[in-house]
């Protein structure tokens, strides 16, 4: 983990009220694992005071990328953040997906990105070179969808739900899953990997047990601190409770007490 003060080189929205930033941070970079996240001071004034935590999209040389959506008044103001501006930032942080099983089966893989939940897969993406990957990505309406030329660009197949039915299958992400899952009943992916909305986590749990696949989950959570300090963020477990940003973000799905 570093705190430091790291050069914005790039930001600029992507689709709708999201934007992309890439940030030159050697040390953070060389360090990051998909799934971990950075926790960025947005003002040197007392307003916002706490840090924002936002996923690592990816890695390139010694720049980390991140992904976020303007919600409030520290998204507000890092999106009017130009080229050349500081950032503190402590990172990288939290413990991150765990691409073993992957790694050691020919099986495929299958990605579940709903909302922004898709940065920390792009990079988890480009880890899992071994095998197939299936990415579904979930959004309310096509305008929302993000990421899905980053997962094509990795060679991942890509399958979209939509609420409205505006793009690919119209339901919930969720019921996309188990109908894939269902059509593939003898050939069943070695792993599922999930990050979103509570609810859809929670389904994508249910999902995991049902057909006996090994599921890993991305929680988002507020984060006051970061760093496990405050205790803000932790949740139940069927060990006891545990931090998002310390013991997770991403946990075994099996592990969570909904």
């Amino acid at each position: 983990m570093f705190q430091i003060k790291a050069k914005l080189l790039y930001n600029k929205r992507v689709r709708g009220s999201c934007f992309c930033g890439i940030i030159d941070a050697p040390k953070i970079a060389k360090k990051a694992y998909p799934g971990q996240f950075v926790n960025v001071k947005i003002s040197p004034d007392s307003d916002p005071l706490l840090r924002r935590p936002f996923s690592i999209q990816g890695v390139r040389g010694s720049s980390i990328k991140i992904l976020y959506e303007v919600v409030g008044l520290a998204t507000r103001i890092l999106s009017e953040k130009k080229a050349g501006e500081y950032l503190d930032i402590i990172g990288p942080l939290g413990n991150g997906f765990s691409c073993q099983l992957s790694a050691v089966s020919r099986q495929r893989s299958i990605l579940v990105a709903g909302g922004m939940g898709a940065a920390p897969l792009v990079f988890l993406a480009e880890k899992i070179k071994k095998g197939k990957t299936l990415v579904l990505i979930g959004a309310k309406t096509e305008g929302q969808i993000l990421c899905e030329k980053d997962f094509r660009g990795l060679g991942c197949v890509v399958k979209i739900a939509t609420d409205d039915g505006s793009k690919g299958f119209q339901g919930k992400i969720t019921e996309l899953l188990e109908k894939i899952l269902l059509s593939t009943i003898n050939h069943q992916p070695s792993a599922i990997y999930a990050c979103g909305p509570r609810p859809m986590l929670k389904a994508i749990t249910q999902i995991s047990k049902k057909y006996k696949i090994p599921a890993q989950i991305s929680l988002e959570e507020h984060m006051a601190c970061g760093i496990g300090a405050c205790l803000g963020c932790a949740i139940k477990t069927i060990n006891g409770y545990r931090r998002v940003c310390k013991e997770g973000p991403v946990f075994k799905a099996e592990k969570i007490v909904w």
